[in-house]
């Protein structure tokens, strides 16, 4: 394992799930972060106790990735005062809707491409010749399981999912040559928002997508994180599919009948 110390995570949509969770696990590496995300309130209670509770250097921006021009800036503010990550955590994603292509919202549509797929190229592009400049750092994709296989009415974030695959690969051919590794994490079901957002806030709903099994929690997510990017220079781990124990595909799970 490779120390962690005093190197320098960027992690997007840090305010909750898993971003959070990454954020306190690299913290307890004592990494310092960037955090990004577009809850402002929820973003700076966070810093604040991820600052106390691990005494490291917590900086936080309220940022919107799927805005270019917002990433822009405040990723040049951070660059130009010297802080170029060791660490890009593309982790702002989301789900919105659940439907048949031809009865699909394209508003929802918008929202998933526009974050999970422009988001991410927004925040590689921005940070990614600094780093490469340096010779050093890696950036790690929140990925899923619906990137590697689809079902049914999740269409498009299938899709979305499927490209930060193929971007993570493509990545990773376009920095050969360098010493800048690209990762990425691809979990099945996660305890987190996600259910809540796809659902537009039906909790009840949302509720249903984990009744019955223990899915994986943010924090066991978050250790696959710290661990790829805590591998010895000379090693790359370029995917990782994780799952619950009652999960074996994104059509099987295990539901308990009690």
């Amino acid at each position: 394992m490779t120390s962690l110390k005093g190197k320098l995570a960027l992690i997007t949509g840090a305010s909750s799930g898993i971003g959070l969770a990454c954020a306190y696990r690299l913290a307890a590496e004592q990494c310092d972060l960037v955090l990004w995300a577009r809850r402002g309130d929820l973003l700076a209670d966070a810093g604040r106790d991820i600052g106390e509770r691990h005494r490291v250097r917590v900086l936080t921006d309220v940022v919107d990735v799927r805005d270019r021009a917002a990433v822009e800036r405040a990723a040049g503010a951070r660059l130009a005062s010297g802080l170029v990550p060791d660490i890009v955590l593309n982790n702002a994603g989301l789900a919105a809707g659940l439907a048949k292509l031809h009865e699909g919202n394209p508003d929802d549509w918008d929202r998933m491409v526009d974050t999970n797929v422009k988001g991410l190229l927004y925040v590689t592009r921005a940070f990614l010749p600094a780093m490469i400049k340096r010779d050093s750092g890696h950036v790690v994709n929140l990925g899923s399981l619906a990137g590697h296989q689809v079902y049914p009415m999740g269409n498009v974030y299938n899709a979305s999912k499927m490209a930060v695959k193929a971007l993570t690969e493509a990545l990773s051919m376009d920095l050969l040559g360098t010493r800048v590794r690209v990762s990425s994490i691809d979990p099945g079901h996660v305890a987190t928002e996600f259910a809540q957002v796809r659902f537009a806030g039906d909790t009840d709903r949302a509720a249903k997508v984990y009744e019955g099994f223990a899915p994986l929690k943010p924090e066991d997510v978050a250790d696959a994180v710290a661990w790829v990017v805590s591998r010895p220079p000379n090693v790359n781990i370029l995917d990782v599919v994780m799952m619950s124990t009652a999960q074996r595909s994104v059509h099987h799970v295990h539901r308990s009948s009690s």
